[in-house]
C-alpha cells in the first residue's frame, strides 16, 4: 500500500487523503450481458449503506461515485466506471474530504484519477496484492 501511494501524483494524493485500504478491479472486452450483470452487482453493493455522490446511467456508459459517511468525513468510497471497452472499480477506505471526492464526478477528473491509480497499481504489480473487490476483505 505504501509503495502504491508513494507513486501517485500530488493531485491524486490530495483527493484520496488518509487512505487505509484500496481494492481495484478492471475487466476488459466483456460481453454486454456480463457488463449488465456487473453493473447490477455494483448497484446492489452501492444500495447497501452507501450514498451516491454521482451516478450516470446511460447505455454507453455507467459512472458511479458512492460513499459511506461518518459526520463530515467520507470513510468508504466506491468509484465505478463501465463502458463498451472496459469496466473499472475502485474501493477506497480511509478518511476523505467530500468536496475533493465530488470533484471526481467530472469526466476528465474521473478518468485522470482512475488512470493515475491504475498506473501506480501497475508500476507496483510485483507487490503481493489480493485481487478482491469485496470491501469486507
Amino acid at each position: 500500500m505504501k509503495a502504491l501511494l508513494s507513486s501517485v501524483s500530488v493531485q491524486t494524493k490530495s483527493v484520496i487523503g488518509n487512505l487505509q485500504d484500496l481494492k481495484y478491479i478492471q475487466l476488459e472486452q466483456v460481453s454486454e450481458q456480463r457488463r449488465a450483470s456487473v453493473i447490477s452487482e455494483m448497484n446492489a453493493v452501492t444500495n447497501s449503506g452507501f450514498t451516491d455522490m454521482f451516478r450516470k446511467n446511460e447505455v454507453t456508459e455507467t459512472r458511479i461515485i458512492s460513499v459511506k459517511e461518518r459526520g463530515n468525513i467520507l470513510t468508504d468510497v466506491i468509484i465505478f466506471n463501465s463502458n463498451n471497452l472496459k469496466t473499472t472499480a475502485f474501493y477506497l477506505k480511509g478518511s476523505f474530504d467530500p468536496d475533493k471526492i465530488k470533484v471526481l464526478s467530472e469526466a476528465k477528473n474521473f478518468d485522470a484519477f482512475s488512470q493515475d491509480l491504475l498506473q501506480s497499481y501497475k508500476s507496483n504489480s510485483n507487490m503481493t496484492i489480493s485481487p478482491s473487490f469485496n470491501p469486507n476483505n
